[in-house]
């Protein structure tokens, strides 16, 4: 089980945890929500288009002019999906800073980026080094107006040459 963590302490951990990682006797399941969107969750980030900046919408917004917010939040999902299939964990990292995304379970998949990169240095992946791919993702609602709520929902599966 892991709680919040320092990036210092999530490389440590994923050190710690590689050798059990890289032992194919060993299963790893890595559980996390994706983002929780909606004012009760303290988090309405929206971008109405990518060439837009994001913001913060408030109830008092309504429907915003730019896409559903829905597709805001697929994409927003989906860029960390993305950056996730890297494998790097100072990427994953810099994309947590920068949108802030509420993926409650960001530390353990955090560990699980820092154990592959100790056991693939980014300068040593090639196309038979490992693979994490995303099989499923899905909202618990469509979101359209400020005043709505959701959570994301995604699987994934890491596979690691022998």
């Amino acid at each position: 089980m892991v709680g919040s963590l320092a990036f210092e302490t999530e490389q440590k951990y994923g050190k710690l945890l590689a050798p059990y990682l890289a032992d194919p006797e060993n299963l790893f399941i890595i559980s996390s929500d994706f983002c929780h969107w909606g004012s009760r969750f303290g988090y309405t980030y929206y971008q109405s288009s990518e060439d837009n900046q994001p913001c913060d919408l408030s109830v008092r917004d309504g429907r915003p002019n730019g896409v559903p917010i829905w597709e805001s939040i697929q994409r927003l999902d989906s860029e960390g999906m993305d950056v996730i299939t890297q494998l790097d964990h100072v990427m994953f990292r810099e994309y947590l800073d920068d949108t802030s995304n509420t993926i409650c379970g960001n530390h353990p998949i955090s560990v699980l980026l820092a154990a592959v990169n100790h056991l693939y240095p980014k300068d040593v992946q090639n196309r038979d080094g490992p693979r994490l791919r995303f099989v499923k993702y899905d909202q618990s609602s469509k979101v359209c107006s400020a005043k709505d709520s959701s959570v994301s929902y995604a699987s994934a599966y890491l596979w690691l040459p022998c």
